[in-house]
């Protein structure tokens, strides 16, 4: 298994698909863990946010088919926030894992030879970062990028492969590790990208508001929601708006 570091080699985009693991934004089922130090409202405005600025990076790379995977219930709300710009297809089962799942089984099944899934809250990642992912299933059968609580923000792969996220997706516990055990049972070679953070707790958006204090233009939206309840940020107990 080999890291983003080692030396890929460069190939065109025409075969790749980016899908965004969305949900629509509604209480209590988007960004669950920020809701025990924000009110709900804001809570739900950061993950719209995020999924604007998300879906605007992902079109920022060139020749890369986007689409938007998510529960059927949610189809309907997503595609009136991606207009005409992205597919968005329903998954077929409940959570992470059978999206995960539907994504590879669907756009594989289309033709599509390089699929990349990764998150929804994701707009502070690097495009290079995706760019290195489509490169490096050009040489492996999986691609990864891990996240530091031992989850994933990334997955990639040339093919459908059942049972690879058996028993959990990107955001559950020990997901990396039952990812990679399911990659060697199956015989897929893996190749990783740099290991990135997700925005789960409070202490992610503190980070996150840090980068795009210096660079607001990589989440312009996310940026202002950050403005604007920055405070709330800062002191993760506060769960009203300061004045």
């Amino acid at each position: 298994m080999e890291s983003s570091s080692q030396k890929i080699a460069r190939s065109p985009n025409g075969d790749c698909t980016l899908v965004i693991m969305a949900k629509a934004p509604r209480p209590g089922v988007v960004k669950t863990r920020l809701a025990q130090s924000l009110p709900s409202p804001a809570v739900i405005e950061l993950y719209r946010c995020l999924l604007n600025d998300t879906m605007a990076l992902a079109r920022s790379l060139d020749g890369v088919q986007v689409a938007i995977m998510c529960p059927a219930s949610d189809v309907e709300d997503l595609s009136r926030a991606a207009g005409d710009a992205m597919r968005v297809v329903a998954q077929i089962g409940n959570g992470l894992a059978a999206g995960l799942t539907s994504v590879f089984a669907h756009f594989a099944a289309a033709g599509r030879r390089r699929i990349v899934a990764f998150n929804s809250d994701s707009p502070h990642l690097p495009a290079s970062v995706l760019q290195i992912a489509f490169d490096a299933l050009a040489s492996c059968d999986l691609v990864v990028g891990p996240t530091h609580d031992g989850g994933y923000y990334l997955v990639g792969a040339k093919a459908s492969h059942p049972g690879l996220f058996a028993g959990g997706g990107m955001g559950t516990t020990n997901a990396l590790e039952a990812l990679l055990e399911h990659a060697r049972a199956l015989g897929l070679s893996v190749r990783f990208t740099d290991p990135f953070y997700d925005i789960d707790v409070a202490a992610d958006l503190s980070r996150l508001a840090a980068e795009l204090q210096l660079a607001p233009a990589r989440a312009p939206r996310t940026a202002e929601w950050l403005v604007e309840w920055g405070r709330a940020v800062a002191q993760p107990g506060q769960r009203g708006r300061d004045t």
